[in-house]
């Protein structure tokens, strides 16, 4: 894997042993391009295997980084690419290592961008999506952003939050959502 644009492009991470899909480099360049400049915000990358993605986000400029992963295996690897990128870029990404779901409910921040990517066969889109909406984890000016699979599509809008964008790749589907 590699990171597509930034600072850090080009650069190789290392995959974790264990189950993992990583988001695909096309995907992952497509949304960051649709996202823009992150200079300045703060982004949560969950269900983050590698931390791949939080680190294309720390790439980008954004300036407050949190990854979640309760995978034991991918720990080190984790760790290791973590401190590669904070020494390159002098960012501290905070990283948690406990289910999505405790995490979502101890988490007291707010993010201007929180990224899911949970396995294909997960069952719970929908109650991250309600949890941090409930919580009020996003600010007013954020995006949710959530990859799934086509076969399990996801409403327009849940609670306080609409359905603003949805991009398709293959049979990945990544919808952003906003706040109303």
């Amino acid at each position: 894997m590699r990171i597509t644009g930034g600072s850090l492009a080009g650069r190789t991470i290392k995959c974790p042993d264990g189950v993992i899909r990583p988001a695909m480099d096309r995907m992952r360049e497509s949304v960051f391009a649709i996202l823009g400049d992150l200079s300045g915000k703060s982004w949560l990358d969950l269900f983050s295997g590698s931390g791949t993605v939080a680190i294309e986000a720390a790439s980008r400029g954004a300036a407050q980084v949190q990854l979640c992963e309760k995978d034991k295996i991918k720990i080190h690897t984790v760790l290791d690419n973590v401190s590669i990128t904070e020494k390159e870029l002098g960012l501290k990404i905070g990283c948690h290592f406990m289910a999505v779901e405790l995490f979502l409910k101890r988490c007291k921040d707010q993010f201007d961008y929180i990224f899911f990517d949970p396995p294909f066969p997960y069952k719970f889109r929908l109650d991250l999506l309600k949890t941090a909406e409930k919580r009020n984890l996003l600010t007013d000016s954020g995006t949710i952003l959530i990859h799934y699979p086509e076969e399990d599509p996801l409403p327009e809008t849940i609670g306080s939050l609409y359905l603003a964008d949805k991009r398709i790749y293959g049979r990945s589907i990544v919808n952003f959502y906003k706040k109303k």
